[in-house]
């Protein structure tokens, strides 16, 4: 059954849609005022927030703290260099056979979830020494 939107969170799953990469609520906010289609950045937030308790929005977390929000999608799993904030996407998904069990074993709704290693890519290596 799909929740009653609000018109703000109606605008924000349109913009998410079209820019189709991680984006902050800060950035969010500025893309949607130069869309004339302005609202406080504290709506922004709780837009954001309804939608990833209803599971139409994921959050990722960078190592620098910053919070980028996307559509829900599927699995997303990275490795992100601490250094520089390089960010490797990883293609196959290592524990999706347990998401199947811990669904089914305790009876929870996943929307999504995230696997993301902590580093020093290649290059931070090689300029460190």
């Amino acid at each position: 059954m799909r929740a009653i939107r609000t018109r703000s969170q109606e605008r924000i799953l349109t913009l998410l849609k079209n820019i189709k990469q991680g984006i902050s609520a800060q950035d969010l906010y500025i893309e949607l005022r130069n869309r004339s289609q302005s609202m406080g950045l504290a709506t922004v937030y709780r837009s954001l927030e309804a939608l990833k308790l209803e599971g139409q929005v994921q959050v990722r977390t960078l190592a620098n703290g910053e919070a980028l929000y996307s559509l829900t999608q599927q699995d997303k799993h990275h490795l992100t260099c601490l250094q520089c904030g390089l960010s490797i996407p990883i293609h196959q998904c290592p524990v999706h056979e347990l998401e199947t069990e811990l669904k089914a074993s305790h009876k929870f709704k996943v929307f999504y979830h995230t696997l993301e290693f902590f580093g020093l890519c290649n290059q931070c290596q090689v300029n460190s020494q």
